[in-house]
């Protein structure tokens, strides 16, 4: 396939409205994808990750707090998103993600943002808990340690905001981000969450990287 005979307007289009991506993007993934949108797909969250990494380290200090309340108004989270400019924080690509983690804040119940924001402590012991029920279910012993870390990532899933799936898609949230960073061109980060919901204890409602 060539570019000039196999890659339409209107599969760019189609490319850019299912990922968000640009459309030279979108045009140099169909590209090297050979016309292949599963392919382009992989080839842009692969080029993302590129992207995310070289600006994992710039400060992001600008950014967004974002609500969510629920219908009937006994379910709501607020979340803050950061990244490095106030142009940027003032899009409509930013504020909707802003508002789409929210949203997922309140429906999942994550207690960190990340893997990074667990103690060290409160990670550790989690990963003796699993050794220990490993133990008990009569694993061998040079097994118990790959088990218990297997555990460990399955728990992480469940706990980490940054590591669970985002709604329906086969995207983690923190795949989400990256795609993000690659349409924005800024560093993209979750701060803190509060979810609360009416009758719950106040006490472990918020938690912050």
């Amino acid at each position: 396939m060539t570019q000039t005979t196999s890659i339409s307007a209107e599969d760019v289009k189609r490319l850019r409205d299912q990922t968000g991506a640009g459309m030279m993007d979108c045009k140099r993934a169909l590209v090297d994808s050979e016309g292949d949108v599963e392919k382009a797909v992989a080839w842009l969250r692969e080029h993302g990750l590129s992207t995310a990494a070289k600006k994992a380290d710039r400060e992001a200090r600008e950014g967004v707090i974002a609500s969510y309340i629920h219908h009937g108004s006994r379910l709501g989270a607020l979340i803050e998103v950061n990244c490095e400019t106030d142009f940027v924080a003032r899009t409509d690509e930013f504020q909707k993600l802003a508002r789409d983690l929210a949203m997922e804040v309140a429906g999942r119940q994550p207690m960190y943002v990340s893997r990074d924001a667990i103690p060290a402590d409160a990670l550790e012991a989690k990963r003796r808990e699993f050794a220990e029920e490993a133990r008990q279910d009569g694993r061998p012993e040079d097994r118990i340690a790959a088990i218990a870390e297997g555990k460990l990532n399955k728990w992480l899933e469940t706990v980490c905001f940054a590591e669970m799936q985002y709604r329906d898609t086969d995207l983690k949230v923190s795949d989400l981000i990256t795609e993000k960073i690659a349409l924005l061109g800024e560093n993209i980060k979750v701060a803190r969450f509060a979810r609360m919901a009416v009758g719950d204890d106040v006490d472990g409602e918020e938690r912050s990287a």
